[in-house]
């Protein structure tokens, strides 16, 4: 049976439309702190949850017995479209509750809305830029590819946000996303196009898309693309992930610009995971440094500072012919692309100052898809939510579901199930001569790029979901 799923692997007016009434500046204060300490929050949530879980209900499958060079082995060099993966390397999230992980690090929004200075802001956007991608170390399951139509929904009032995403399209597959706060602040908003290819021991996903970030209080909107992921050993070895690529964030009220360097780990690994940039002004004046790994923190640091200590370090290192011979000759004889030795810590800078640091992962991660634990509160369902929920939401997805609880053979049935489905309503479109007509986002210019770009209507929470398609 061909699929016409997309192998989707880890890579990525304003005003509300429902009243806030009822929500204070004091009910996530606690988030706005660079250290990541963040507000648990009592208040119950519109979506009825009280307090979230810890775990999964079911252990993760596991994927020893499974080889995947047989599907992939045909596909060297091309975008990976129309291919069928056994449900046994999924991990139990739609894409849209995977691109929803762009919002675990939400206090680095609010403090770039309290802070008075238009640096210090970019500084906390650039740390939330690289936070994005944080949760994907180490998360080598693919995420269910969103059916036409799906869509997800997460209100947190502890982290002071709500969020609505749509798959506003199929081919290709296109992830639309909108994020505010829930005191007017900022609005979050972009859609995600995952291009994936196969390159014979990996698979490259570059999230095309435009991410923009509006504060509104200040006036200001940023934009920038997500850096490619790479899944290493995807035939032979154990499963790694990098990143990679120069993101660029613009301030367009300002001029501003932060230039990111996530820098491929390199023959000898001594670059795995870090990120290097800067920030300028308008005038191309480099106004500081920011460095650190994406898989564990980021600081800033004046430049001259910065170039001082990089001049005195480099005088520091000895590296022989003969050592550089050898890591050669080691490399060539590899058969998997073996992960370099992770260096635990960042080699910090005197006088930096510290922007972000990850939150650590719960004790059972490995046995929970490496979720962390915003990622395992995702497809939490709780009595009553059903009934206040778009019958559209990720959550009332079966296959998700049965897999989250550890029915494998029920959850591919129903997977298969759900994209015959897919396929019958779009043959009945094709033959009735009907577009596919999106229902929460709309393709418009992105005010700030002038590029492509699909934009949320509004009305979500009102909670009329007369016209949702029926996708499950």
């Amino acid at each position: 049976m061909n699929s016409e799923e997309q192998f989707y692997d880890a890579v990525t007016g304003l005003d509300s439309d429902e009243s806030c009434e009822g929500i204070s500046e004091a009910s996530f204060k606690d988030a706005m702190v660079f250290d990541g300490t963040q507000n648990n929050g009592s208040v119950p949530q519109e979506n009825g949850i009280k307090k979230r879980r810890t775990t999964l209900p079911a252990p993760m499958f596991s994927r020893s017995d499974f080889s995947v060079w047989s599907i992939l082995k045909k596909c060297i060099g091309l975008e990976l479209s129309k291919i069928t993966m056994p449900i046994v390397f999924n991990e139990p999230l739609s894409f849209l509750q995977r691109m929803t992980e762009y919002m675990e690090h939400t206090y680095l929004i609010h403090k770039a809305c309290s802070l008075s200075d238009s640096i210090e802001r970019m500084q906390a956007v650039a740390a939330f830029a690289v936070s994005a991608v944080a949760s994907q170390w180490d998360r080598t399951g693919k995420p269910f590819n969103p059916l036409l139509g799906e869509t997800y929904e997460l209100t947190r009032e502890d982290q002071g946000f709500r969020l609505i995403s749509e798959q506003v399209s199929h081919h290709p597959p296109i992830s639309a996303f909108h994020a505010e706060s829930l005191t007017g602040d900022f609005v979050f908003h972009g859609s995600i196009y995952p291009k994936l290819k196969f390159w014979g021991k990996s698979v490259e996903a570059e999230p095309k898309g435009t991410i923009t970030l509006e504060l509104l209080n200040h006036k200001e909107a940023y934009t920038w693309t997500n850096p490619c992921c790479c899944v290493h050993n995807v035939i032979l070895g154990k499963l790694w992930i990098e990143q990679y690529g120069t993101v660029e964030i613009i301030n367009h009220s300002t001029g501003d610009k932060c230039v990111l360097n996530f820098k491929p780990c390199g023959m000898f690994g001594k670059e795995l995971h870090k990120v290097e940039g800067y920030i300028q002004d308008k005038s191309k004046k480099k106004l500081c440094v920011i460095y650190g790994k994406w898989t564990e923190c980021m600081w800033s640091v004046d430049p001259q500072v910065y170039e001082t200590h990089r001049k005195s370090d480099k005088k520091g290192t000895t590296d022989t012919k003969k050592q550089k011979q050898e890591e050669v000759v080691g490399a060539e004889n590899d058969e998997a692309d073996d992960m370099p030795e992770v260096q635990e810590t960042v080699v910090v800078v005197p006088g930096s100052t510290l922007l972000w640091r990850i939150s650590s992962r719960p004790p059972h991660s490995s046995e929970v898809y490496n979720f962390t634990n915003f990622a395992i509160t995702l497809n939490e369902m709780e009595p009553g939510m059903e009934a206040v929920l778009s019958p559209t939401d990720c959550r009332l997805r079966p296959d998700i579901r049965a897999m989250e609880n550890g029915d494998m053979d029920k959850a591919s049935k129903e997977k298969e199930r759900l994209e015959e489905k897919q396929r019958a309503a779009r043959k009945d479109r094709a033959r009735d001569e009907e577009d596919w007509s999106t229902r929460w986002f709309n393709s418009g210019t992105n005010l700030y790029t002038g590029s492509q770009d699909w934009l949320y209507n509004g009305g979500y929470f009102d909670r009329n979901y007369t016209d949702c398609p029926d996708i499950y």
